[in-house]
């Protein structure tokens, strides 16, 4: 499952390199890779973070790890940091078939591991309110490495309501 797992990201962020024009995403500083995470292991610390909150867990969803994929990727090949790469969160959230609301996303650079990066978002007030919504239910993750930039890795987490 990891490796069909590992196969399917590369073909989707291979796939999506292609869908921006020069305007919108500028060439990569090198090539970019996907890397296959322990999602279920993802979900389960952002679901023990919620709890000590009063939060209810959150599950991994196929479609919002896609979702992450494309932005991680899309932040790689620029080799920076923006929720405007590949269309507006809103925009590319309206694509995925989920509407505004109780919807967010937190994107990092550079973090190592996950453990490093949720540190990361649980420092930054805006990125621990987007993981503390009450009515998230449902996760997608991703971290695409691009060595060649300023950061070498990106990460995207995305968040929607049950």
């Amino acid at each position: 499952m990891q490796t069909f797992r590992a196969a399917l990201l590369a073909c989707l962020v291979l796939g999506l390199s292609a869908c921006g024009t020069p305007a919108i995403l500028p060439e990569s500083a090198g090539p970019v890779t996907p890397v296959v995470l322990d999602e279920a292991a993802a979900a389960a610390a952002i679901s023990r973070y919620r709890a000590q909150h009063g939060l209810g867990p959150v599950t991994i969803d196929p479609g919002l790890v896609t979702a992450a994929a494309f932005q991680a990727g899309n932040n790689a090949r620029a080799g920076q940091l923006s929720h405007d790469l590949g269309g507006t969160f809103t925009s590319r959230m309206a694509a995925a078939g989920l509407g505004r609301t109780h919807t967010a996303e937190n994107l990092s650079a550079g973090s190592e591991t996950f453990d490093q990066v949720l540190a990361r978002w649980k420092a930054s007030p805006q990125h621990n309110a987007n993981m503390l919504i009450p009515q998230i239910r449902r996760i997608g993750i991703a971290r695409v490495d691009a060595p060649g930039t300023r950061y070498r890795r990106f990460w995207a987490l995305v968040m929607a309501g049950g």
